[in-house]
């Protein structure tokens, strides 16, 4: 039995909810604090992959996620050209004892929020909870909040150990590392946007086209849709720009399609037509591709990080709502297992500090994306023989190999427990 009774939770997004549930699970008493006064499904399509949705399985949310997630049978990388580079079954299709599943972002933050809120009670969620500051004082830690747009003061409380789940501009973790600066910019520009329209393909396909400086990712998000044989699409599309990161301020802002749209007036691969999709959505938001420098250290006693506050990276190989979420049960799992909190927070930090810090610095090469980058380099007219330019086993070593890096190679995810009934 853990001798932690109490936590605060910095950050009401997918990663914190689903710390509070885990924690619930093993007997510790939770508040979750976050910034906005009003939680809102806001956001547009991620992907959990089967490690994932395992977790959330176990936390007694299956019904739920298949409710408003679209499980994804494949995942396909082509070309710029609309030629298959790399095609494999995924989730279930692939033998996987969970799915994958295809969902809206901000419907899963308020499938999360509604289940801490049952499960918890109401009470233990404060909107408009902004973390000022914070000390630790022997065996507690004591943070002060404030309404982030007016200064008011919300209010001191105090727990048996913080977990900052406050994302890529982490107040805890700038407390830490005070000279850190801004996260890394990539270079590249992201622009997304969700429109109903025809499916594609199997009409659960996720695809992947073009490569390192100029790319677009499509896949369908919504089983309600679905079953009316339509898809609700979510797409990414994403330029290298020879320009400076935007500020802060304009990330996620709406912007003019036209800014992008021109660089993909020729991908219509006949099974996508790539600038009929943009055109016709309504509403596209830029986003800067960027993520922070592995950390050498997530905890400080009673306090530690946990997800983009821990480990931001590159929306790459679908893993960053994934891996909050893996971070959420292994901070479960080491609470039950070690009574001291300090000790309980260090092994949850051995446990995915070093794993995390490999997927981001593989991210940064492309990750199992690399394969459009490499065919790119050896073929930019494209190609009639694939073989011609690379090999099924250089194709499947990287896809295998991203697998093992990030914690979802099939045998051995498989083999952790017994199927779920």
């Amino acid at each position: 039995m853990t001798n932690i009774k109490t936590a605060m939770i910095v950050g009401g997004g997918i990663g914190g909810l689903v710390t509070a549930l885990k924690l619930h699970r093993v007997g510790v008493s939770v508040r979750v604090f976050e910034s906005v006064e009003n939680i809102k499904a806001l956001g547009v399509g991620i992907n959990l992959l089967p490690h994932a949705v395992r977790v959330l399985t176990e936390l007694g949310l299956a019904e739920e996620l298949s409710n408003i997630g679209l499980p994804t049978a494949e995942l396909i990388y082509v070309n710029k050209f609309g030629k298959n580079i790399w095609q494999e079954a995924r989730g279930e299709e692939a033998g996987y004892h969970w799915p994958q599943y295809s969902i809206h972002r901000g419907k899963l933050q308020m499938l999360l929020l509604d289940a801490v809120k049952k499960e918890l009670g109401e009470e233990s969620v404060y909107t408009g909870h902004h973390l000022k500051s914070f000390q630790t004082f022997g065996d507690i830690v004591v943070a002060q909040f404030e309404n982030r747009k007016t200064g008011e003061s919300r209010g001191t409380f105090h727990a048996d150990i913080m977990i900052a789940a406050d994302g890529i501009h982490s107040v805890v973790r700038k407390f830490y590392y005070p000279d850190e600066g801004l996260p890394k910019f990539s270079g590249r520009i992201l622009w997304r946007g969700i429109t109903e329209s025809t499916p594609f393909l199997t009409g659960r396909s996720m695809i992947m086209a073009g490569y390192q400086d100029q790319k677009f990712v499509a896949y369908p998000v919504c089983p309600d849709t679905a079953a009316n044989g339509r898809s609700l699409v979510n797409w990414i599309a994403e330029l290298t720009v020879m320009a400076e990161m935007p500020s802060r301020a304009d990330w996620n802002r709406k912007i003019d399609k036209e800014i992008f749209a021109p660089a993909f007036a020729a991908w219509d691969f006949g099974w996508l037509n790539v600038p009929k999709l943009i055109e016709e959505t309504d509403a596209v938001y830029e986003f800067p591709m960027v993520d922070r420098d592995p950390l050498p250290q997530w905890t400080f006693g009673r306090v530690t990080l946990l997800g983009d506050a821990a480990h931001p990276m590159y929306p790459i190989g679908s893993n960053g709502a994934s891996q909050a979420i893996l971070d959420a049960d292994a901070l479960g799992e080491a609470i039950l297992e070690y009574p001291d909190a300090e000790v309980a927070l260090k092994v949850y930090e051995d446990v995915r500090l070093e794993p995390t810090a490999n997927i981001v610095l593989t991210n940064r090469k492309n990750g199992p994306e690399v394969v459009m980058q490499i065919v790119e380099e050896r073929a930019p007219n494209g190609f009639v023989n694939l073989d011609d330019v690379i090999s099924y086993q250089e194709l499947e070593e990287i896809a295998n190999g991203y697998k093992q890096i990030a914690g979802f190679d099939r045998e051995k995810l498989n083999s952790k427990i017994e199927v779920i009934s």
